[in-house]
């Protein structure tokens, strides 16, 4: 089986135009039946805070919602995995995850992936 972990590590709400890329690559590969894994880390885990990527629209035009983009990689059955220090620093006690959440996975399971010959990783 292919598998892939992608980690966003620059990708943020304040440039939505630029974070719905890696979700519609984590749809591509899982379309193509591959395992996938999104791990958040630094500013990125916001997204995984519910309401918040469902407020950001992916192009000044009005386009679908970040959320959404992020709705059609979990549909295909990619993972999202919170970097749990990044989580103790952007996301508050008792705020509310979007249902895609999956949990937490530090830096060594990204690290482990990446080196991993099974695996194959990009980084946004």
């Amino acid at each position: 089986m292919n598998k892939l972990a992608i980690l966003l590590w620059s990708t943020a709400l304040d440039r939505p135009d630029l974070a719905a890329a890696p979700f519609v690559y984590a749809a591509a590969a899982a379309a193509l039946d591959a395992e996938v894994e999104i791990h958040f880390a630094g500013r990125s885990v916001r997204l995984l805070v519910a309401g918040e990527a469902a407020g950001c629209s992916s192009s000044g035009r009005g386009g679908r919602s970040l959320h959404e983009f992020m709705q059609d990689a979990a549909r295909g059955g990619a993972r999202f995995l919170a970097c749990s220090m990044a989580w103790r620093e952007y996301v508050g006690d008792g705020e509310a995850t979007i249902a895609e959440f999956s949990g937490q996975a530090g830096a060594t399971a990204f690290i482990a992936r990446t080196l991993d010959p099974d695996w194959r990783t990009l980084v946004f």
